[in-house]
């Protein structure tokens, strides 16, 4: 009755689920599969056409007649061609047309193979969103391929209607039908533009008070938020509120902060035990890896994503629910909605989370770090390098007013010296940037320009190399490849500091590390710049680093 093949079941089920009724058919051999799977679904009324450019045409004139979108769907090569001028007159009338075409296997491509030619992107600029799915062979492609055919069919009403593209490539064989009913198909659902008072956000709200293990986590802003205190204490003990110090004051109280460590102390049964029900996120890149595994091995019922463009980002597997609404206003407005008794959830969470000792190192990397951050003016702007730098500064407390900045839209070493000399270029405060050796000397040329002042503090962690490959589990480097791998070097920044025009101070141990920092760390603008260069032993680092976390298990 239906194919064998996950994406064309994935697709026929998200189709029935996104409401779309009608589609279009054109004859051809590779796309067979696709065809009989719809022409046998008993909510689709399918149509066929043998033109495709005729059948464009008409699959618009469908959708024109009442609005909702409608499904044409062709075989590979030019056939797909022949429905460009319908996808043009779809887009500049914001019509809602699904061009689904069948697609040989991408390595057959270029080959000589009949009826091929590049389909990924064909239609360029002409449609909102163009996607080609995988052929799912793991759990992990199933994942893929429904996220790409969710975000597809959301985009022909999104901001506007307009016509999508879905290519799926198929195999052979092709001509068998194995399958009685379509899967069970996750749907991600956007909701925009509507008052979350209107009756179209009732069920949204009624899941919400159903749910007593409600949990949400902040990732990076850029901003401080003050909730208004009226929300504060009705948001605060309905949810366990995780936040990493890239997040700033964007939580309605205090945060847990520990979430590495905090989940490196439990294992897999008291995570299981600790899974949220319904995850609610907003904001942008979260650093945990922790985290992202505790989420996807333990997934919640729920994840709502809120966020001011509505777009999908499914970084834990389980997106159920887009909200296109600043999440401060959404937060604030769902606050006096929640009828449901306090729950014990978020205090478990508390618990376990006060429980956790604070992280004591010998001198180290995390020494340097976490000695520089405790040491903090307030207020004063926090500017942390990617890599080893960002990850350590999270297992310590920072003082109030201190803002956190980092590079984590793609998490790069390049330019984390030039991004923070900028900002502190336009910044009245003291700003203070924590950077290991690979990152400084890549960017050792952020210093090379006179635009910047006095009120610029750089910890440079040299350690002689990247060590954060180190810490890769399963990772073991021969002799010869570790210097290639992990960027050995000898080199210092004492030399291009002083030329730049900066004090330079240097560490080598506790004793020198805390005397330094009297002067690094002290409130007031100095008269030049400041580079304290703290160097440690690799090795030590990454066996005090693996220590601490191996000590959390008691916990």
């Amino acid at each position: 009755m239906y194919t064998d093949k996950k994406n064309i079941l994935q697709l026929a089920a998200l189709l029935r689920a996104h409401g779309i009724r009608r589609i279009v058919l054109c004859p051809g051999s590779r796309n067979i599969p696709l065809t009989q799977t719809f022409a046998n679904v008993p909510d689709f009324t399918c149509y066929p056409l043998t033109d495709e450019r005729s059948a464009g045409f008409f699959a618009l004139g469908l959708a024109l007649h009442d609005g909702a979108p409608v499904a044409v769907c062709c075989t590979s090569g030019t056939a797909l061609l022949n429905l460009h001028p319908a996808v043009a007159e779809a887009y500049y009338q914001q019509v809602p047309l699904v061009v689904i075409s069948a697609d040989r296997p991408a390595a057959w491509i270029g080959q000589m193979d009949g009826q091929t030619l590049p389909q990924p992107g064909v239609f360029g600029t002409l449609v909102k969103k163009s996607v080609s799915l995988p052929d799912v062979k793991d759990e992990e492609d199933e994942w893929f391929c429904n996220r790409l055919i969710n975000e597809a069919l959301l985009e022909t009403h999104h901001h506007g209607k307009g016509p999508v593209h879905i290519n799926v490539p198929v195999g052979e064989p092709f001509f068998l039908l194995p399958v009685n009913e379509l899967p069970e198909a996750r749907v991600i659902t956007r909701y925009q533009g509507l008052n979350i008072y209107d009756k179209d956000y009732q069920p949204l709200i009624e899941r919400l008070n159903k749910y007593q293990k409600r949990m949400a986590v902040t990732g990076q802003m850029n901003l401080i938020y003050l909730f208004d205190k009226k929300y504060t204490k009705l948001l605060y003990k309905h949810f366990a509120w995780i936040a990493e110090s890239i997040g700033n004051q964007t939580v309605p109280g205090m945060p847990i902060r520990n979430i590495e460590a905090l989940l490196c102390s439990m294992n897999n049964d008291m995570q299981e035990a600790m899974r949220p029900e319904l995850l609610i996120t907003y904001g942008g890149h979260v650093i945990s890896k922790r985290l992202k595994k505790f989420l996807r091995k333990h997934p919640p019922t729920e994840h709502w994503h809120i966020s001011a463009d509505g777009e999908i980002m499914d970084l834990y597997g389980s997106l159920s629910v887009v909200i296109e609404m600043d999440p401060f206003e959404f937060l604030e407005k769902i606050a006096v909605l929640i009828d449901a008794p306090t729950p014990e959830y978020p205090k478990r969470w508390e618990t376990k989370s006060k429980a956790i000792p604070k992280a004591q190192f010998a001198y180290s990397e995390m020494r340097a770090i976490g000695e520089t951050l405790r040491r903090l003016p307030s207020p004063c702007s926090l500017h942390l390098a990617n890599s080893s730098a960002v990850r350590y500064a999270q297992l310590f407390d920072l003082p109030p007013e201190v803002e956190v900045l980092s590079n984590r839209g793609t998490n790069g070493i390049e330019g984390s010296l030039s991004t923070a000399l900028g900002y502190a270029t336009a910044s009245d405060k003291l700003n203070f940037i924590v950077i290991g050796d690979l990152s400084f000397f890549y960017d050792m040329n952020a210093l090379w320009n006179s635009n910047y002042g006095s009120n610029i503090r750089i910890l440079l962690l040299n350690n002689e190399g990247g060590e954060i490959f180190h810490a890769l589990p399963g990772l073991t480097l021969h002799e010869n490849a570790r210097r290639f791998v992990t960027g050995t070097h000898h080199a210092s920044g004492k030399a291009w500091a002083e030329d730049r025009g900066f004090e330079y101070l240097c560490a080598r141990n506790e004793e020198e590390l805390q005397a330094a920092l009297e002067s690094f760390t002290q409130p007031s603008v100095t008269r030049q710049p400041m580079l304290l260069e703290a160097f440690t032993d690799k090795d030590k680092d990454i066996e005090l680093l693996k220590a601490y976390y191996h000590s959390l298990k008691q916990f």
